[in-house]
């Protein structure tokens, strides 16, 4: 058991260093050409360590919660009580939605998720949830490397429970080949220091410059643009912004002495400092 656990862990990391070299090398070049803000390199921002303590750990976190969520369902919800049977109901997807093509389930994942992703992050901006989700916001000098800076519970209630929910619903995990990549890139390309906007396209798409004013204060911009991948949603709720030939300058939240390292991020929602 111990073994194959470290099996998969060998197996997620060896598939995020080459993700993690191209998008470093993309990003370098592309934010150098056309900054949003001017400062200091990626590689030489303050909280590197924890941006890239969350990098690895993100992805790991993400592969088992996911597994073994969707396994503790199946089980628990519908009865399948094998391991190996779990594993067959799930490989082709099922029902009505395992019928489409691949391509077509890649479309139906990409608009339901960022429509569920839309609610369950604003959700987060508010009340009690507020407190985890502050550690995403938390970096004040934003590049692409910050897209994995979640706090696990918030991780675990958004991304992770929306593919569950898909999984559940019937699309072929085989689609997430697609699927993630894709998204790794889109999240990264959202946070990078980029100062596009895609012209008329930012009113259906998100762009760098677009979840950068959701990045500022709440004054700012920072209670808007809720989407990951379709700013469409957030210009049908009434939640778009971007401001004509302005660009957003100042990110972090308006909380004093945040906690700045991987280990105490995660233990601040736990803390008094965070009711």
């Amino acid at each position: 058991m111990l073994l194959a656990i470290l099996g998969q862990i060998a197996h997620t990391l060896n598939g995020v260093w080459p993700i993690t070299i191209g998008l470093a090398l993309c990003f370098s070049l592309l934010s150098w050409a056309t900054p949003c803000n001017p400062g200091r390199p990626w590689w030489k921002k303050h909280e590197i360590v924890t941006d890239v303590c969350y990098w690895f750990f993100i992805p790991l976190f993400g592969r088992f919660s996911r597994i073994y969520l969707t396994a503790f369902i199946a089980m628990t919800i519908l009865g399948i009580r094998d391991g190996n049977a779990v594993a067959s109901y799930f490989e082709n997807g099922h029902g009505a939605i395992a019928l489409m093509p691949y391509w077509a389930q890649c479309a139906f994942y990409l608009v339901v998720s960022d429509f569920l992703h839309y609610w369950i992050h604003r959700g987060f901006h508010f009340g009690p949830l507020w407190k985890y989700h502050a550690v995403h916001h938390s970096s004040e000098e934003l590049e692409w490397i910050s897209a994995a800076r979640f706090h696990p519970l918030n991780q675990l209630a958004d991304a992770i429970f929306i593919d569950v929910a898909l999984l559940l619903a019937g699309v072929s995990p085989r689609i997430f080949l697609i699927i993630a990549p894709f998204n790794v890139f889109s999240s990264g390309l959202v946070h990078a220091n980029l100062n596009w906007t895609f012209g008329p396209l930012k009113y259906v798409f998100a762009s760098p410059v677009f979840h950068r004013w959701h990045h500022t204060l709440p004054d700012q911009g920072g209670e808007r643009n809720f989407a990951g991948t379709f700013s469409l949603f957030d210009v049908m709720f009434g939640t778009f912004y971007m401001p004509e030939h302005a660009l957003p300058e100042r990110y972090g939240v308006d909380i004093r002495q945040f906690p700045q390292s991987f280990g105490t991020q995660f233990i601040y929602p736990f803390t008094r400092r965070a009711v």
